[in-house]
């Protein structure tokens, strides 16, 4: 194993222009794991309820996940419902019923802690902290947050950013952690904060990378169709880290440029195969062939 995946593995019911599942496997950890699985060897720490289907495990155990790190627990699965809005840029919750999940005391196997990359899904910031302190190695951590843990946690939080490598969070959440609109200032205030680089990810609009070397800019491949992108965003980070640890890539002042900025297309690439279907279901068939053509037609769209 290389890559350790910590967050929520879960049941999603999702409502889109194109349609409506009911009860879906979803969750940070299952869209992160599943994306790095076609470079590197992953493992999850997560934890579901006894209505965890056995179908579902054997799905993320054929993608060569190891899942000595999740937590069987009387009771029911974390379980998050949603609807999109007709351009599919918003999205409404409807439910978020945290069960099991709300106990969740993240600890990692013995053989975990020694891998040499780390990714920290959208928990409390105390938790990351927790599962850091865990790990034995100089590992390459990186993870992300969200709105609640920066209103509601923000000194904890930032703590916690501090010590990693990268952080990878969405537009409105940079500008709301900096208090800066333009997302240029926004990222060098951040990367002030101490993580040594930034990913800022705009959805539809792509990425942007920033790092001591200076910052890429990514577009979001154009899809015919969006069918769901619930889960894109952790897929964008399983590609990244991925095809870091792939490549036994740090994050440090080092790393090579070019490697990074290959990985930021690596993610949207997963990220955009995530939005094909509902779901995971798009990962149930899909090859690496698949993703390095995707990669190529990345190239061919903004090589000039």
């Amino acid at each position: 194993m290389n890559l350790v995946v910590v967050g929520s593995v879960a049941y999603d019911g999702v409502e889109t222009p194109h349609g409506s599942v009911g009860r879906m496997l979803g969750g940070s950890c299952t869209y992160i794991a599943l994306a790095a699985s076609f470079f590197t060897e992953t493992g999850v720490v997560a934890v579901v309820g006894d209505d965890f289907a056995d179908c579902d495990a054997e799905l993320l155990s054929s993608r060569g996940i190891d899942l000595a790190g999740l937590e069987r627990t009387p009771g029911k699965t974390f379980f998050w419902q949603g609807v999109y809005s007709d351009d599919m840029n918003d999205r409404t919750t409807l439910t978020t019923d945290l069960n099991v999940f709300a106990g969740f005391d993240p600890k990692l196997p013995q053989s975990y802690r020694c891998q040499p990359y780390l990714f920290l899904g959208n928990i409390q910031p105390a938790l990351q902290r927790s599962v850091r302190a865990q790990m034995t190695s100089r590992a390459t951590v990186a993870g992300d947050t969200m709105n609640y843990w920066i209103n509601n946690t923000r000194e904890e939080l930032l703590e916690t950013i501090r010590e990693w490598d990268v952080l990878l969070i969405n537009d409105s959440e940079a500008r709301m952690l900096s208090g800066q609109y333009n997302l240029r200032r926004a990222a060098q205030a951040i990367l002030a904060m101490g993580p040594r680089s930034l990913i800022i990810k705009r959805g539809e609009y792509g990425a942007v990378l920033f790092h001591p070397e200076g910052h890429f800019a990514a577009p979001g491949f154009l899809l015919e169709d969006v069918c769901d992108p619930t889960g894109a965003g952790d897929c964008f980070a399983g590609g990244f880290m991925g095809y870091l640890a792939s490549k036994g890539i740090t994050l440090d002042d080092g790393a090579p440029w070019q490697e990074l900025r290959r990985a930021v297309i690596y993610g949207s690439v997963m990220g955009s195969f995530c939005c094909e279907r509902f779901g995971v279901e798009r990962f149930r068939h899909l090859t690496r062939a698949e993703i390095d053509a995707r990669f190529q037609q990345f190239k061919d769209l903004t090589s000039f």
